[in-house]
């Protein structure tokens, strides 16, 4: 019987050349962390709805979506109808545009909190201008993360973010506190050093919810802590933001950040992101016909393709798409049918595991067991990072994708509005032979 890497390099052949093709031209053979796969990655031609397709056209069930983007699956027709549409009128005009007042506009209807809103084209970008207009509004240097939690990759919010710290310089990482994900330690932090200008949270718990929070209890709490104390409060919706409701966290838990950050579903799988918020701190952006302050002051933001047509033709669509309700509720609702499913698998197949998640994310932990709801596991954190190291979750990703199924970084599952009950089925079936697969050889 083959193994399952000799499997995994017969079926996905095709990519081999490719994957050395790209060992040529990228640093690392890739050009981002988490398509890390060994012994190659996998190369992916077109997607549709809840498929994709690789070079030697396998059909494969995908769960990676686009990094969390694509809350409505591949290619959805109201989308690629108004991407396609703009594309041809242009793709980026030089200067203010309608499309762009008609897309803040469509974010600020689904997050009431936002006074006022900037686009960037990143996660990454959005945290970064967060955190640097708290600096300015407070006139204070520190921030506060939480242990784990992943706030893209620049210098202020690697520390322990499950990142190396390669290249930061040492004066950086002085100025980030990193609290335990505990409420009380955080007032602490927080009463002990007076120069805390923000706290920043991954809403959901640290890696989209791998290391859950107790919400909406923690949550609540941190914005209580932090408005005692006079410092910003980011919530970061990357991740969530309009995926665990239409609104996001703070609408599904009643929260009102004084920041937020969000990409991915925002921009409908185009590049694109933004920061929105108090109108009294995203102010300190905006020119004032004041040498002093516009030329020293100011907190500036450029960017080429803020808001470009495309991206918001493309956000435009989604978010009218989500507004209503029913896309969020049919993602959720599979979501459900797929964590159940996978419970079932690990007790028919006897393998110690279980999933849990919310709305339409879930996550898998393996060779451990928990009495949790199985929406908000309450394992301690070493334990849930003990039940997923990487040569686990590239194990079982390798296994799935043998399978059919493509996995969130091989401990998740970010579902679609566009996976339905057929697709679960197969995704379950996929899931169910990957266990045999891995326990045949030792793995499980």
């Amino acid at each position: 019987m083959p193994t399952i890497e000799e499997r995994f390099t017969e079926k996905f052949s095709g990519s081999v050349d490719w994957h050395r093709r790209g060992h040529e031209l990228f640093a690392g053979g890739i050009t981002h962390q988490t398509r890390f796969t060994s012994p190659f990655a996998v190369y992916i031609e077109h997607g549709e709805g809840p498929f994709k397709f690789d070079i030697d056209g396998n059909e494969l069930v995908d769960y990676v979506m686009g990094n969390g983007s694509l809350m409505m699956g591949h290619s959805p027709d109201e989308v690629t109808a108004a991407v396609v549409a703009q594309a041809a009128r242009g793709t980026h005009l030089g200067g203010a545009t309608t499309h762009e007042i008609r897309y803040a506009e469509a974010v600020k209807r689904l997050m009431p909190s936002l006074e006022r809103v900037r686009f960037t084209t990143s996660g990454t970008e959005s945290t970064y201008l967060a955190l640097r207009l708290a600096r300015a509004y407070t006139g204070k240097t520190k921030i506060v993360k939480f242990h784990e939690h992943f706030h893209g990759w620049h210098d202020y919010v690697t520390p322990e973010s499950g990142q190396a710290l390669g290249g930061v310089p040492r004066e950086v990482l002085d100025t980030v506190i990193v609290s335990p994900v505990d409420v009380a330690a955080l007032d602490r932090i927080l009463a002990e050093d007076d120069d805390v200008a923000a706290v920043i949270v991954e809403c959901n718990g640290a890696h989209y919810g791998t290391f859950p929070l107790m919400n909406p209890n923690f949550l609540h709490d941190v914005r209580e802590i932090t408005s005692k104390r006079g410092v910003v409060f980011i919530m970061d919706e990357v991740i969530t933001g309009f995926r665990l409701s239409p609104g996001g966290a703070q609408v599904r838990w009643d929260l009102e950040p004084d920041l937020t950050t969000m990409a991915k579903i925002v921009a409908g799988g185009q590049p694109g992101a933004a920061v929105g918020g108090r109108a009294d701190i995203m102010e300190l952006m905006a020119f004032r016909d004041d040498p002093e302050w516009d030329n020293m002051r100011r907190v500036p933001q450029g960017g080429t393709f803020n808001a470009q047509p495309v991206t918001a033709a493309a956000g435009i669509a989604t978010l009218e798409a989500i507004a209503g309700g029913e896309v969020n509720a049919r993602a959720d609702a599979m979501a459900a049918r797929l964590k159940d499913g996978l419970n079932d698998a690990f007790i028919q197949n006897e393998v110690t595991g279980h999933a849990h998640g919310i709305a339409s994310i879930v996550h898998v932990n393996l060779g451990a067991e928990c009495s949790c709801d199985r929406d908000l596991c309450d394992m301690p954190y070493d334990q849930i990072y003990s039940t997923m190291p990487a040569e686990k979750t590239r194990a079982l990703r390798r296994a799935m994708l043998i399978n059919g199924v493509d996995m969130m970084g091989g401990r998740a599952f970010l579902v679609s509005s566009s996976h339905d009950e057929d697709v679960i089925e197969r995704t379950l079936d996929a899931f169910s032979q990957s266990l045999k697969d891995l326990r045949s050889e030792g793995a499980l």
